[in-house]
């Protein structure tokens, strides 16, 4: 076969003849055998093709086969894209400021709440923390309690109650169980202000106290210690009020006062290391402890004899004299329940002749003064509480809905308009006179407190009588009160020190208006400076004072202490009503903390019957003969719930 080349000259393919060769009918296309003849590098060239045309290198991704250049070019593109866009991106959310949501600024309420717990630091007795916060305070009273036998390191700690050393234990529990209320109700609230930790560190101040007054590791105990210090009126001798020295400087005795039998002391022991062991339910050693502590306590104030702790004692009966104590064992009853949810505590707390004996449903007007000295009005409301969240029904249903009527009688009284209380004319209740501030306090709590609890369970109000009442109502006394107290008042001056624009100079305190100055004033040498007539050297930050007269008269005098003297339980009161009324953290309470160790309210389910016996089966010879059991199979016995109503 001639070919002819158009490109110089002519070659010549040709095939030998006889040749019986497969591929020899289609050399001309078949490349592969014409490789397998002799032909020259020009020849072998025109059949190769073009020699710079490189193979494609491929990429096995698995399920994919990709080009190698293609995935180096999606390589570099992802890689430009992230430099050129998801870069800035990135730096941008780390540099710029990020947005949040605007943090509202505190209102007047949390204004006043951190302060008015600072007054706490500043009376603080023992050792103080290097965070006291306090700095013309330091430690004081060491030797507390040192010569007593049966209290390991003595009863160094606590609280100063006023202006005065004394330890008051009474009123100093009831501080303790009020706090321990507010924290659970608004908890949500003192983390939004900041004041958290704060309050719980003050409320454990007092509880690690509390526990040394009696043998808190035993199961039971025949007495308690119910006071340190004295003072004896009109006293000629040294001793805590005839003395004006401060905390740190006491060179007087300071006696211990003891009592086998104090049914209100143990009481209002055990109601606070029991609303504190719930306060602490996050540290659980300790919180167990406090219960363990709480049970012994109460124990012991529900053994005969029963008796007032301040029977008959000329050193406390003048001034935190307890009128009876009926009303604190509804009230621990009431917190034991809370904190353990054992239902003997709830069967005690709403037993209908303690409630007769403590004359719940009397209508006596000082009855509805919540106080270091009348718990009846608080254990109404915080067993009303059980009463609208829980709703527990039989047995309890008949003193519980005796308690919310009563309960909502004393939401009446508070109101103006019912003209049940005397009034100052410029808008301070008169529940109790003198000192009138801190029971103003107390009842504006408990207003606001009982209005949050109609708010979270969607009920707008009451009936006085025949009148409607809305919970905005309560709302509105608990802020008229509160705000009294803070300045708005005849007197434009805040009734808590360091408060407002202008508030008391002169407290009765000794340690605020004896100067730190290195020296040392000994018990007469230190009254000039109750007699000074400038202001106190020490600025005792939040403060409430005693308050006005009836007539929003304020003696601003340190010698005048039904005027210008602060109280532990005041200021107890005040931090309640100031949380309460806050709108830090939400108008709302915590529904559910409070029972966190109360169980279910429903019977428990009865147990699964027993699984059926194996039968043999009968002989086909013989008939099967049955028993009467085989038929009739006898039902598990249940135990109802206390809480559930019997057949």
């Amino acid at each position: 076969m001639m070919l002819g080349n158009h490109w110089g000259g002519s070659f010549e393919i040709q095939q030998e003849p006889g040749t019986d060769d497969d591929h020899s009918q289609c050399m001309d296309t078949d490349r592969g055998a014409l490789l397998r003849h002799n032909l020259d590098e020009i020849q072998l060239g025109w059949l190769r093709g073009p020699q710079d045309i490189k193979q494609h290198k491929y990429v096995d991704l698995g399920c994919i086969l990709c080009k190698q250049k293609v995935l180096k070019w999606i390589i570099y593109c992802t890689l430009i894209t992230f430099i050129a866009i998801g870069l800035p991106i990135i730096i941008s959310k780390k540099l710029l400021p990020k947005h949040k949501e605007p943090v509202l600024p505190p209102d007047k309420y949390a204004i006043a709440l951190s302060k008015a717990l600072l007054f706490f630091n500043a009376q603080r007795s023992g050792q103080l923390p290097k965070n006291n916060g306090v700095p013309w305070r330091g430690n004081s009273a060491m030797k507390d309690g040192s010569e007593l036998s049966d209290v390991k390191g003595g009863l160094v700690g606590g609280y100063y109650d006023g202006g005065d050393n004394i330890k008051y234990h009474f009123p100093m529990a009831f501080s303790m169980t009020l706090l321990s209320w507010s924290v659970i109700e608004y908890s949500h609230k003192y983390k939004a202000i900041g004041e958290y930790n704060h309050v719980r560190d003050i409320i454990r101040w007092g509880t690690d106290y509390l526990l040394k007054t009696f043998n808190s590791s035993a199961s039971s105990v025949d007495h308690i210690y119910t006071q340190v210090g004295m003072a004896v009126e009109f006293s000629t001798s040294p001793d805590d009020h005839f003395c004006w020295q401060r905390p740190e400087d006491m060179s007087y005795v300071r006696p211990v006062q003891r009592s086998s039998s104090a049914s209100d002391l143990g009481s209002e022991i055990s109601a606070a290391l029991a609303a504190a062991s719930i306060v602490f339910l996050d540290d659980i050693a300790y919180s167990e402890n406090l219960i363990k502590a709480a049970e012994t306590i109460y124990k012991f104030a529900n053994n005969y004899p029963q008796a007032a702790y301040s029977l008959n004692n000329p050193v406390i009966e003048p001034f935190y004299n307890s009128t009876d104590f009926w009303d604190e064992f509804i009230w621990s009853g009431a917190w034991m329940y809370y904190a353990t949810g054992n239902y003997s505590y709830a069967t005690a707390a709403t037993d209908s002749n303690l409630a007769a004996n403590a004359n719940a449903f009397s209508g006596f007007q000082n009855l509805t003064m919540f106080s270091w000295d009348n718990k009846l009005p608080g254990a109404e409301l915080v067993l009303t509480r059980l009463r609208i969240f829980l709703n527990p029904g039989y047995p309890y249903e008949d003193i519980l809905s005796r308690y919310h009527s009563s309960t909502d009688l004393n939401m009446c009284s508070f109101l103006r308009r019912f003209k049940v209380f005397r009034w100052t004319p410029g808008g301070l209740i008169l529940l109790k006179r003198p000192r009138p501030l801190q029971y103003a306090a107390n009842a504006a709590f408990l207003a606001n407190l009982y209005a949050d609890y109609m708010n979270a369970s969607n009920v707008p109000g009451w009936y006085c009588g025949p009148y409607f009442i809305s919970a905005d109502d309560l709302r509105s006394f608990a802020a008229s009160q509160v705000n009294y107290i803070l300045g708005a008042n005849p007197k434009n001056m805040s009734y808590v020190v360091g408060y407002g624009y202008a508030w008391p100079m002169h407290v009765h305190h000794r340690g605020a208006s004896t100067p730190r100055d290195g020296k040392h004033y000994g018990c007469i040498e230190g009254r000039k400076w109750l007699q000074n007539r400038n202001k106190n050297p020490n600025n005792i930050t939040g403060a409430m004072v005693a308050g006005p007269d009836h007539g929003d008269g304020f003696s601003d005098m340190r010698t005048n202490m039904n005027y210008t003297e602060p109280t532990l339980a005041g200021n107890a009161g005040l931090v309640a009503a100031l949380v309460s009324l806050t709108s830090s953290g939400g108008d709302v309470i915590d529904k559910n903390t409070i029972f966190s160790s109360v169980s279910p309210l429903t019977p428990p389910a009865p147990p699964p019957p027993s699984p059926p016996k194996s039968q043999t089966l009968p002989d086909r010879k013989t008939p099967a003969t049955s028993s009467p059991s085989s038929h009739h199979s006898s039902s598990p016995k249940t135990t109802p719930s206390p809480l559930s109503p019997t057949p």
